[in-house]
C-alpha cells in the first residue's frame, strides 16, 4: 500500500529490532518503537484484515510520528499519538476509496433475545471463542472494524471514536450497532454448550 520510507522502524516494530539503532537523530524514538512496536502493531493489524497491509500501516504512522517527534511535547502520551496517526492514515486509505456503505436515518432495533450466556471458565473454550471473535470482528467492513475495535479494543468512549475517525456521534453509534448486529448473527459465535 504504501512505499517502505522508515524500514528499520517497521522491522523493529514487527520483532526485527536488530536495525532500530540507525535512527541516531533521536534514540528514545528507537527505545520506544522496539519496546511498544508489537502492542502498536496489533493495534494495526486490528484495523485492517491483511497483516503485510498492517505493517505498512504502521510503518506510516510510526514515519509521521519520527518527523514530528520534536513537536511531541509530552512523550508518555506516544501511544495516543501513533494510534491517532495510525487510524487518520487508515480513514485517509477508506476515503480514497468508494464505500458501499451508506449512512441509514433509522438505528437498527436491538436484539429481542435478552438471553446472557453463562461465563466460560475451561481456558481451553475461552481461547476458542476469543479466536472466533477475533475471525467475526475481522470479516466486518473496514470502518465498523475500526469503530468495534476502538470503542471495545482500545476502550474509547463513543465522543473519542467519533473525534479520531472525524465523524459524528451519531456515525459511531449506528455504525457500532450494526457491526454488533453482525457479531449477533455470526454462526462462530454461538455460545459453546
Amino acid at each position: 500500500m504504501t512505499t517502505p520510507v522508515c524500514t528499520s522502524a517497521s522491522k523493529a516494530a514487527t520483532g526485527h529490532a536488530g536495525h532500530a539503532a540507525s535512527f541516531t537523530g533521536y534514540p528514545s524514538f528507537s527505545s520506544y518503537v522496539r519496546a511498544r512496536g508489537p502492542v502498536l502493531l496489533r493495534t494495526a493489524r486490528s484495523l485492517t484484515a491483511n497483516p503485510c497491509d498492517a505493517e505498512d500501516l504502521l510503518q506510516t504512522a510510526l514515519t509521521k510520528t519520527y518527523v514530528a517527534w520534536e513537536r511531541i511535547e509530552d512523550h508518555r502520551a506516544l501511544d495516543g499519538y501513533v494510534r491517532r496517526a495510525l487510524v487518520n492514515t487508515r480513514t485517509s486509505q477508506w476515503r480514497k476509496r468508494k464505500v458501499d456503505e451508506f449512512a441509514c436515518e433509522e438505528l437498527p432495533e436491538p436484539s429481542s433475545t435478552g438471553s446472557t450466556a453463562a461465563p466460560v471458565q475451561d481456558p481451553a473454550e475461552q481461547q476458542v471463542l476469543h479466536d472466533a471473535m477475533w475471525r467475526a470482528v475481522m470479516k466486518l467492513p473496514d470502518r465498523q472494524r475500526a469503530m468495534v475495535v476502538l470503542r471495545y479494543y482500545e476502550d474509547l468512549s463513543e465522543v473519542q471514536t467519533a473525534e479520531v475517525l472525524g465523524v459524528s456521534v451519531g456515525t459511531v453509534k449506528s455504525a457500532v450497532s450494526r457491526a454488533l448486529g453482525k457479531l449477533r448473527e455470526d454462526p462462530e459465535l454461538t455460545p459453546v454448550r
